[in-house]
């Protein structure tokens, strides 16, 4: 059998993006509560999000109930949205692949997003310890971000293996960089996750796509 490293995106992908807006929705809610005096600021931006609002929410809610924002004070939510602990748990069955992987399978994360808010995630879902290698783009700049390669080649210089595979869930970014060097890749289409709908790039399309992660052994050990 071939040593595969797995590779994994993070959100939507080992867990569901939507209960981490959801737990950084509620932090934030408890310091508007504190110190602005909304009481329910966190259930109003949930459910902007749920009716599929994705941009300006925090600016959204503040309208609604302040004549004016002062200067700073989106700034000041959005920190406490990337910082809070956040309260999310790997898929079940992304917790079965990773506790179903041949032993001598490197498994490794490739991640964009703000480092403070990636690295909670990480912590949270206890992934120093499952995988020997994590890497955050947003600390090594935008030349490192999905779809370009370099996130990728970081990780083949640093890891051996026979073959990589990258397992993602986004079409847009997720899997350009791997086809161009010769990965495979494996697209995890969560009915919850919130690029489920999104239709697969035709330029750059997954080499198989999955609805769950346990079946990434039995494709992966073909390659």
């Amino acid at each position: 059998m071939p040593k595969v490293c797995v590779v994994f995106d993070l959100d939507d992908t080992l867990f569901l993006e939507r209960d981490y807006v959801i737990s950084g929705f509620e932090a934030v809610g408890k310091w508007a509560a504190g110190r602005l005096a909304i009481p329910h600021f966190a259930s109003e931006c949930i459910e902007r999000f749920e009716g599929g609002q994705r941009h300006d929410i925090f600016d959204s809610v503040l309208r609604a109930h302040l004549e004016g924002a002062p200067p700073g004070l989106v700034a000041s939510l959005v920190e406490s949205y990337r910082t809070h602990s956040p309260r999310i748990e790997l898929a079940s069955d992304a917790r079965a692949a990773l506790a179903g992987m041949p032993q001598d399978w490197p498994v490794a994360v490739l991640t964009d997003g703000p480092v403070a808010s990636q690295s909670r995630k990480c912590a949270a879902l206890g992934l120093r310890s499952r995988a020997s290698l994590i890497v955050m783009t947003g600390e090594l700049g935008p030349r490192f971000w999905k779809p370009g390669t370099a996130g990728f080649e970081d990780i083949s210089a640093r890891v051996a293996a026979d073959a990589f595979a990258y397992v993602g869930d986004n079409p847009d970014k997720d899997f350009v960089a791997p086809r161009q060097l010769g990965w495979t890749a494996v697209r995890i289409r969560r009915p919850r996750g919130l690029h489920y709908a999104a239709s697969n790039c035709a330029a750059a399309p997954p080499d198989f796509e999955i609805a769950d992660c346990r079946e990434l052994v039995s494709i992966l050990s073909h390659l």
